[in-house]
């Protein structure tokens, strides 16, 4: 009896805490930028068809229990003996398969036209940032701007950035829901990902492959900037940041959580990454 009583006061709480939950905003449909914005009428889409699917199941499920249910006028009805239908097989049959069509046409299509620059800003020269993982930290490497920053990364709002992602130590995944989906880091090997964030503003972005017991503490922020902010933001770093020497990077990649860094040079310049394997689509189609 006090086991029912207890449950009866815990489950009205939990009920509450559940819909509030649902309340907060859903980063995966908050899209601030043209990827994103492009994998969200994605998922819209699908789940849009799909939903239409139910919707009819559903509606013929009722129409059908409802019309053929046993009633008092026809208890004594025995349906005639039929051997099948080859219009129904053959709609049964279709459908399944031109709803995978539809589902597989626009995710290939999004997902190709992922592989470089959004359309909207194919005219602008992506920036190129190395992003290493390392239990449990991320490091982001500017070769152009001889930066090196570590668990945030700043970029400039409204231009693309042509991510390279790579890893020391174990496989590790790249996500900042906002601006667009995922991507795996590997140790040896490189990956480039696409993202670009449409105005200023901060981005939680975080490890979503689970690679031990710092796996937690695997987030970093991604600082979108005006062009003034960025460009002053560089020469701040140029003129104040230490440099990284190699002891000081090896020592930064072995297991643990460390918080902000900031350098006013990269690693790059102790790993080569020419050295490392592309693991990227476009890459071998165009060395073809």
């Amino acid at each position: 009896m006090q086991l029912k009583k207890a449950l009866w006061k815990v489950l009205p709480l939990s009920l509450i805490t559940a819909f509030l939950g649902g309340c907060q905003n859903l980063v995966l449909l908050n899209p601030q930028g043209p990827v994103a914005k492009s994998q969200s009428d994605l998922i819209i889409w699908s789940f849009a068809l799909l939903l239409t699917v139910i919707a009819v199941v559903f509606i013929l499920f009722t129409i059908v229990i409802i019309r053929y249910r046993e009633r008092p006028d026809n208890m004594d009805y025995e349906p005639p003996e039929d051997e099948g239908n080859v219009w129904l097989e053959i709609v049964w049959t279709l459908v399944p398969v031109l709803i995978v069509i539809a589902l597989s046409v626009q995710t290939v299509k999004t997902t190709f036209a992922l592989e470089k620059p959004p359309e909207k800003s194919k005219d602008i020269k992506p920036i190129e940032i190395y992003v290493t993982s390392a239990n449990w930290k991320w490091l982001f490497s500017y070769p152009e701007e001889n930066i090196e920053t570590v668990n945030y990364v700043n970029i400039p709002a409204g231009v693309p950035v042509k991510f390279k992602l790579t890893s020391v130590g174990p496989m590790n995944s790249f996500w900042v829901p906002e601006l667009g989906g995922q991507k795996y880091t590997m140790d040896g090997m490189i990956m480039d990902l696409y993202l670009q964030a449409d105005k200023p503003g901060e981005y939680t972005g975080r490890s979503a492959n689970f690679s031990g017991e710092g796996f937690t503490h695997m987030e970093f922020q991604v600082v979108s900037q005006t062009a003034e902010e960025f460009k002053k933001w560089k020469e701040e770093v140029k003129s104040t940041a230490p440099k990284l020497s190699e002891d000081k990077y090896n020592d930064i990649i072995k297991p643990g959580v460390v918080g902000r860094m900031t350098f006013s040079n990269h690693h790059l310049d102790y790993v080569d990454p020419e050295s490392l394997e592309y693991c990227d689509y476009n890459y071998y189609k165009n060395k073809k």
